[in-house]
């Protein structure tokens, strides 16, 4: 059975202003291999404006913590996270998010990126069905999972990359889209590059195979692995000889009115609720933004960059600890 859904979304070109963040993180080629990319990329966003307020806005949205036992509101941190990737050009998410590494520190920081612990984890892994139905139940995520499917279809072993389309920057810009949903992926550990949603197929009963089709497309897609690994070696452009595309305008208009009402709805409750413990990461961010006006953005720009170190630097004396 074909479960393969249909795009929504119009072809839409969009250039990639790369060579501008080259000139932000500019180096001679000797020193690629020494530098840690995934720092570059944090500095970059935090030389611009729009990159640096959507980062740090969705960042404290997703350590903030919730009502009652939660850990962070994880509807307010995907909101934060789907503005993010909906409105800072590619060359600044792409470089956050598909840095390459070659160590534990740099991949930990590549992982945190989404602050995983809310918009990604739980305490336990669901069966991979339950995010998928309700991911189709809704219309943005219905929209941007076929996108996904469409432009990161792995292709035979004749393709030059891999991908039906032949085109990278469409299946990472495919990739960035469903982040914030409810089949949200991520990098499942510090020490690779392998992706894949917080769910398992056990249990899955008569609709294993769907199951295992779903988890594939993105623990075994060749499509997916080669754009990532394009994008890090610098080949990323080179290789997709397509357009690259984006949902129109029209589009994420739409989607964004289809969740407004819902939006404000829950943010009106959440406001009349009683303030949690204040954690120590928001203690950061609070402290940070009553400096002076002009100071702000910059000291919160800090903070979140502070907040990655801290889970790099446990992440990896963890892994010291371990090795003794």
């Amino acid at each position: 059975m074909n479960v393969m859904e249909s795009s929504p979304y119009e072809p839409f070109v969009r250039g990639f202003d790369y060579v501008r963040l080259a000139s932000i993180t500019a180096g001679s080629e000797n020193e690629v291999t020494q530098v840690n990319r995934c720092l570059d990329a944090a500095k970059a966003c935090n030389v611009d404006e729009l990159c640096q307020r959507l980062r740090t806005e969705y960042v404290s949205s997703c350590i903030r913590r919730g009502p009652r036992a939660d850990p962070c509101n994880r509807s307010k941190c995907h909101k934060a996270l789907r503005k993010f990737f909906d409105r800072v050009p590619p060359e600044y998410t792409h470089e956050l998010l598909f840095c390459p590494c070659l160590d534990t520190a740099c991949a930990e920081r590549r992982r945190q990126t989404i602050v995983p612990t809310c918009s990604y984890e739980a305490k336990e892994k669901p069966n991979c069905l339950t995010p998928l139905d309700a991911c189709r139940g809704n219309y943005v995520c219905r929209s941007r999972y076929a996108e996904f499917q469409v432009n990161c279809q792995p292709s035979g072993l004749l393709s030059g990359t891999g991908c039906q389309k032949e085109n990278y920057a469409a299946c990472l810009l495919a990739y960035t889209g469903i982040i914030g949903s409810t089949i949200t992926p991520n990098y499942i550990d510090n020490s690779t590059a392998n992706i894949a949603p917080w769910c398992t197929c056990n249990a899955s009963g008569n609709r294993q195979e769907e199951c295992e089709r779903f988890l594939h497309l993105f623990t075994d897609n060749l499509c997916l692995q080669n754009a990532i690994q394009a994008f890090g070696n610098g080949t990323y452009l080179s290789a997709a000889t397509s357009p690259s595309t984006s949902p129109t305008t029209q589009m994420r208009k739409q989607e964004r009115n289809t969740d407004k009402v819902a939006a404000t709805r829950q943010e009106n409750v959440l406001e009349q609720l009683e303030p949690t413990k204040v954690s120590a990461e928001e203690k950061l961010l609070h402290d940070a933004s009553h400096l002076g006006a002009g100071a702000s953005d910059a000291a919160l720009a800090l903070t979140v960059d502070l907040w990655m170190m801290v889970w790099s630097s446990t992440a990896t004396s963890t892994v010291l600890l371990m090795a003794m």
